[in-house]
């Protein structure tokens, strides 16, 4: 009998960085970096105390944009409403060629 060697098979567990999963975790790291050089540039050019009201801002707007798109799902998927009925009356669609009439 050969030796035997367990395989490593990852995880198996979803990607998550405090409270965010997958692609939301760049989304959140985006709006952190968005927001420093943002609240940054604004700051040097005007006023350094509205550059930083502007970065808590844009940092903490962009991490609640990104939590709330973070709860419809991983994927964008259309949220229907109501009761659907489907059509009782199908056609009949007759896909062969058409037969000549000969006689």
């Amino acid at each position: 009998m050969g030796k035997q060697f367990s395989i490593y098979k990852g995880l198996q567990k979803p990607l998550m960085y405090k409270g965010f999963q997958g692609k939301y975790i760049g989304w959140g790291i985006t709006s952190l970096v968005m927001g420093l050089v943002l609240g940054g540039l604004i700051g040097s050019l005007t006023d350094m105390v509205f550059g930083g009201i502007l970065t808590i801002s844009t940092i903490t707007g962009g991490l609640y944009f990104t939590s709330q798109q973070q709860k419809k799902g991983l994927h964008n998927k259309t949220r229907n409403l109501g009761v659907f009925l489907p059509p009782t009356e199908l056609k009949h669609y007759h896909h062969a060629k058409a037969e000549k009439n000969t006689l």
